[in-house]
């Protein structure tokens, strides 16, 4: 399979934070933020395998910064790293004042996708070529976040047996 870029897997997402958006607080709701995250690594994930993927987990959501209502949510995604068949995607979250261009980092996420094929199976992917100094850097410190998801779902997978959940 030929190797693809990191780069042609590039997604970027703008959308107006609107009232039905927002908590009591007047930011974005969590979940709602949650869900752009994971619209847009699936499409940077389907544009690296041009094949259908599910979401295998999410590592960490880490809420830095509010978005307001009326503010945009800029959301960006790229594969930074492959297996056999599932792919790692790196996920930023940008709140942008309209009004001043004003940018602030408010969320960072690494997503995991599995390929799936046509027989419903999981289905190999490409190879990612990294260019830039910081997909060379996640794709290089990858390997250490893979080992740890692994153990991490082994520790669910035994707390759910465990608890007959």
């Amino acid at each position: 399979m030929e190797p693809k870029k990191a780069s042609d897997s590039f997604v970027s997402k703008t959308s107006l934070i609107l009232p039905p958006d927002t908590n009591n607080h007047g930011t974005i709701f969590g979940g709602k933020t949650m869900s752009h995250i994971d619209e847009v690594a699936g499409l940077s994930a389907i544009r690296h395998a041009r094949i259908n993927v599910v979401t295998a987990s999410t590592d960490s959501v880490d809420f830095l910064q509010p978005i307001k209502r009326g503010q945009a949510i800029c959301v960006e995604a790229f594969v930074t790293w492959t297996s056999h068949t599932s792919m790692e995607v790196f996920v930023k979250v940008l709140g942008e004042n309209l009004y001043t261009g004003e940018k602030l980092l408010c969320t960072t996420a690494f997503l995991t996708f599995v390929a799936i094929g046509d027989d419903g199976r999981p289905h190999p992917v490409p190879p990612v070529i990294p260019e830039s100094d910081i997909e060379k850097r996640l794709y290089e410190t990858a390997p250490e976040r893979a080992r740890l998801r692994k153990e991490r779902r082994e520790k669910s997978k035994r707390f759910a047996e465990e608890f007959d959940i």
